[in-house]
């Protein structure tokens, strides 16, 4: 059977497409934009005829009809990474999570540790080979594809075929559903003057030749502008977002000067603009691959002076980060944050970065405090903190004692918070 007749041969309605999903099942979804928006609109229509059906995903951006505390006992969220359409769920307790490193989500799946019976998942159009690429999120998904019962894909029209280890052929699909709607657009976060004093910091202590992974947010974003006089930078990266793809049109990013796949990019998903989604199609420069590949530290840290950029909510005076609570409330998750975090420290050459604002609430708040706050999940462990940077500079802390580190916390904290935090420390003998 030719590539083309069993691509007819599986393509159905999304009402028929959802009902390869059984009681019982957990579905997984890819991170973002990778969610595909028909499949899910229409398991939400159906969802009180099905028992006992898990969704879990990274980042869910859109609140389906089944993120409903009515109907758990038919079809619920199980989040790997909290995001706006999830954290209420989860700050409320109807909606659980799983706590793992990104880096680790496939090896969760492939041993079973976590299940995967079907997929739903966004992808390009296929190719004359019989090939769709999931683009939009290689993540976990292509662990799940292998092991699934069923792999459903929303095709459309608009999704990038990239290169990299994305791809499905047509013989691992079990149905497909069609549609133009154009792609989930997400704009760049707001940057003000704090996020730029931050960037500048940042940005002073990246060499040419580096290799950049730059997380999602204001801060990370604001590191990008700053970095327009560089040379020859490389990207190796959970995620492409349009600051990188800006870093490319201006010819900071060339790749040249990698050790680790010269002349390549690498990122696991994508989040970004119509005009990002069309920069990654076909392009040679760009790889997407599974997050085993992008965020494993032993892989990742194979690119010298590899650059991590990633934000924290709340760091301590031993260096201990929460990135992703809000004292037990989860807000986020653990995410690929300390994964870069320990593939930097392994570079050779290699900085990480934990970036902040040092206050919340309008300066009535400090950031930086003497213990996290009781509950809070810790992302990045005091072993691993080593570049702490606020609008007021920069603390380096690997290889510091206890005392050395509350006193470079302390004199990059907002000055209203010092005498404070000294008080305390001296408390705690940190002083």
């Amino acid at each position: 059977m030719s590539v083309q007749s069993m691509y007819q041969a599986k393509r159905m309605t999304a009402a028929d497409a959802v009902r390869q999903v059984r009681d019982g099942d957990l579905i997984v979804v890819p991170t973002g934009v990778g969610e595909p928006p028909t499949l899910l609109a229409e398991l939400s229509e159906q969802r009180r005829e099905f028992r006992d059906v898990q969704v879990t995903q990274i980042l869910p951006l859109r609140k389906f009809g089944y993120f409903d505390p009515e109907t758990l006992a038919h079809v619920r969220h199980v989040a790997y990474f909290f995001g706006g359409a999830s954290r209420p769920g989860g700050q409320e307790g109807w909606i659980d999570f799983i706590p793992a490193y990104f880096s680790e989500l496939p090896m969760l799946i492939e041993r079973g540790l976590t299940p995967a019976n079907v997929v739903f998942s966004m992808a390009s159009e296929m190719d004359d080979h019989g090939y769709f690429s999931l683009s939009l999120g290689a993540d976990y998904t292509m662990a799940a594809v292998a092991k699934a019962r069923a792999v459903v894909l929303e095709v459309n029209p608009h999704v990038p075929f990239a290169n990299g280890s994305c791809h499905v052929h047509i013989s691992q699909v079990t149905a497909l559903v069609e549609s133009t709607e154009p792609l989930l657009e997400v704009g760049l976060p707001k940057i003000g003057p704090v996020q730029e004093a931050i960037g500048k910091f940042v940005a002073e202590l990246i060499p040419d030749g580096a290799t950049l992974q730059i997380g999602y947010g204001g801060i990370p974003d604001a590191v990008v502008t700053q970095l327009t006089h560089k040379h020859d930078l490389g990207i190796h990266t959970e995620m492409i977002g349009d600051g990188i793809m800006t870093l490319v049109d201006a010819g900071v990013v060339t790749n040249r000067r990698k050790n680790h796949h010269s002349g390549k990019m690498f990122a696991t998903f994508a989040l970004g603009s119509r005009k990002l989604y069309q920069f990654m199609h076909r392009n040679p420069m760009l790889e997407m691959h599974p997050v085993n590949i992008t965020n494993d530290p032993a892989l990742a840290g194979l690119n010298d002076n590899l650059i991590a950029i990633n934000a924290t909510m709340q760091i301590d005076l031993i260096g201990q980060c929460g990135s992703e609570s809000l004292g037990f409330a989860p807000y986020s998750g653990t995410g690929g944050q300390s994964d870069f975090v320990r593939a930097a420290n392994r570079s050779h050459g290699g900085k990480a970065f934990i970036v902040l604002p040092s206050t919340a609430k309008n300066n009535s708040i400090s950031r930086i405090v003497p213990t996290l706050t009781p509950g809070t999940h810790v992302t990045t462990s005091k072993n691993d903190i080593n570049y702490v940077v606020t609008e007021f500079g920069i603390a380096q802390l690997r290889g510091k004692t206890g005392k050395q580190r509350a006193d470079a916390l302390i004199g990059i904290a907002h000055p209203h918070f010092r005498e404070e935090l000294r008080a305390a420390a001296r408390k705690m003998n940190l002083l």
